[in-house]
């Protein structure tokens, strides 16, 4: 078995995208934890197509616009931030480095962003947001059931998260890699187990789907919180609209990075139909396949109030940390505003604006 290689205690100086940090991580994690973070799901033709939809879209150089002063910042539910580069949930992040959701929280905290925890955290949500400094944004899987979804949730909103994102396109959990000794899903509670099944019965429909949320549950959901509420996992614009009718504040396009049902559409070539949809009706957040600054300006080309970005950040923090993940996200931003201002555009608003341009 090869010996892992140590943390860096720095940034690698020949590091200068978020992609230099693959080479980094990987020699930095067991062979199942890195298979674990990179692997999507069946043939991996989902994440196939998110990285070739990216590239599909040109960009447009617009040079001698007055670019001084420009900047990347917006509101979010009454919530301020500099950048639209919001880092996902991502489970048990003890795998990738010893500080765990917290060394990301402190990262995203330094670079003013925002951060989504995960149900499925490896530390207490009480330690991650103390971490952090700052309010953070709360991942919701379903419980599978409601006095147990609710729990949750109430101990997250206690505890400091003032935005909840309920991802609903991971009901089914599917097998993962044997978790080492130490790292669990710490905030949860045992899972409920499945009911009995009759000879006749289907282990999916009678069994897992069964503690799957539904419509109805997320007009419960709604009823539970004042928080803003989005809704991760949309790729269809009915189902888009649908959210609104049940009042909730904002949606993430996304196809979970290509981890859950194989062969879904690129989030990127959906977006604009969801978008034309409810654009100004509610945030439109964008996940999956986001790997540099460009890829976020293209994202929001199409209309994303902002994006989310996931495994590029993972790879930072096996490599080094709070300060790997703090790198990416400077240097995702970094990459962002010299798109904007190459393409003419100070600030998002302007960004919208071009979107005929592009696609």
């Amino acid at each position: 078995m090869t010996a892992l290689l140590h943390k860096l205690q720095n940034t690698p100086q020949s590091v200068q995208t978020a992609a230099d940090y693959l080479p980094y991580a990987q020699p930095r994690l067991a062979a199942e934890v890195w298979d674990y973070l990179e692997d999507g799901a069946g043939k991996g033709l989902t994440m196939q197509a998110n990285a070739l939809s990216f590239d599909a879209y040109k960009l447009m150089s617009r040079p001698l616009a007055d670019v001084k002063g420009g900047h990347t910042r917006l509101d979010l539910f009454g919530q301020q931030f500099e950048h639209p580069i919001l880092l996902a949930p991502i489970a048990y992040q003890r795998l990738f480095h010893a500080g765990g959701e917290q060394a990301s929280a402190m990262a995203v905290n330094a670079q003013s962003g925002q951060m989504v925890v995960s149900s499925l955290a490896s530390q207490t949500l009480e330690e991650i947001i103390e971490a952090s400094g700052q309010a953070l944004w709360f991942q919701l899987y379903w419980q599978g059931d409601r006095s147990r979804t609710l729990l949750l949730l109430n101990r997250a909103l206690a505890a400091g998260y003032n935005a909840v994102m309920f991802t609903v396109d991971a009901p089914v959990k599917q097998a993962v890699m044997q978790l080492p000794d130490g790292v669990k899903a710490i905030n949860l509670e045992l899972p409920r187990p499945l009911p009995g099944l009759k000879s006749s019965q289907s282990a999916v429909f009678d069994g897992w789907m069964t503690q799957a949320p539904t419509w109805d549950d997320l007009a419960w959901l709604r009823d539970q919180i004042h928080a803003p509420l989005l809704v991760k996992g949309i790729m269809h614009a009915n189902d888009a609209e649908k959210i609104l009718e049940y009042g909730c504040d904002g949606l993430v396009v996304s196809n979970h990075g290509g981890r859950v049902l194989d062969g879904v559409p690129a989030s990127l070539d959906v977006l604009p139909e969801i978008v034309r949809r409810v654009s100004g009706k509610a945030k439109v957040l964008f996940d999956s396949g986001i790997r540099s600054g460009q890829d976020a300006f293209k994202a929001l080309a199409l209309g994303a109030d902002a994006v989310m970005v996931g495994r590029p950040y993972i790879w930072g923090l096996a490599t080094c940390g709070a300060i790997g993940v703090a790198h990416v996200i400077r240097l995702m931003r970094d990459e962002l505003e010299m798109t904007m201002a190459l393409s003419g555009l100070a600030d998002l608003e302007a960004i919208k604006l071009s979107r005929p341009k592009f696609g």
